[in-house]
């Protein structure tokens, strides 16, 4: 192949030309785990409402707001569901680099919440949101089309966005190499995913890159170490066996001190 299948131009295309299948191709292909991978990843989220500061030595409650969270690599925005039953007043700003996913996110699933969603059609790496300014970040099935060097800028990107005692998840399909199935998984996404892909789907051969990237990036260990070289807490899951893992964690409100 004599692409850059991580150049944003690329991926752009990619899922622009997916974007109408996207939706239930992926729930079908993945035997409907992504849709409890979401919601697990969902469920990593910290609740940063209620975190007590410090201020004049005196303990102090921050006021209410509205929890702003921001989607990176949004997508059709699958996860919003999830996200909106667990935080109902929240504001998304989903960042995706595919507008036509978010136009058909809108279109076929969630006009009756626009209010509560706005879109950048932007690079994530390159996203120009004011530091400080999310609760809670979110990406599920994005890190993939990031090589390391890129998941290193991303992880810069999630610390700049957070606000102290904010709050991150992401979620990603991986290779899950120690699994003795494995060779059964592979099989699937390499060879019987492609197959099937070509003859339901006029002969495209999108989906089938899924085998490809998720052989690339392994799992979530190099985006882990990106992130905890920001400064942020770090904790790692795998999922079914490895067949996805999930990063999630905080931005801790004051830095951590220096080792004696």
């Amino acid at each position: 192949m004599d692409d850059d299948i991580y150049d944003p131009a690329y991926v752009a295309a990619l899922f622009d030309r997916c974007s109408a299948r996207y939706r239930w191709w992926s729930a079908v292909s993945s035997f409907g785990f992504i849709w409890l991978w979401r919601r697990q990843c969902v469920g990593r989220l910290t609740g940063q409402q209620s975190i007590a500061r410090i201020a004049d030595s005196q303990v102090v409650r921050p006021a209410p707001h509205i929890p702003q969270i921001v989607d990176l690599m949004a997508g059709t925005g699958e996860v919003w569901p999830h996200l909106l039953a667990a935080i109902p007043r929240a504001q998304i700003t989903a960042i995706d680099i595919s507008s036509q996913m978010h136009d058909d996110a809108m279109t076929r699933l969630h006009a009756n919440r626009s209010g509560q969603i706005s879109h950048i059609c932007a690079n994530a790496l390159e996203n120009t949101l004011p530091e400080e300014s999310a609760d809670l970040v979110i990406s599920t099935f994005g890190l993939k089309t990031f090589h390391a060097d890129q998941q290193a800028q991303l992880a810069a990107k999630i610390a700049s966005i957070l606000r102290p005692g904010g709050s991150f998840s992401l979620i990603e399909a991986s290779d899950p190499k120690e699994w003795a199935l494995r060779p059964f998984y592979r099989l699937y996404l390499d060879v019987l995913l492609p197959l099937l892909e070509r003859t339901f789907l006029q002969g495209a051969k999108d989906f089938s890159m899924i085998g490809t990237y998720t052989r690339n990036f392994g799992d979530c260990a190099v985006m882990a170490d990106a992130l905890a070289a920001q400064g942020l807490r770090v904790t790692r899951k795998s999922h079914f066996f490895g067949c996805a893992t999930s990063v999630a964690g905080t931005k801790p409100i004051a830095p951590d001190a220096p080792a004696p």
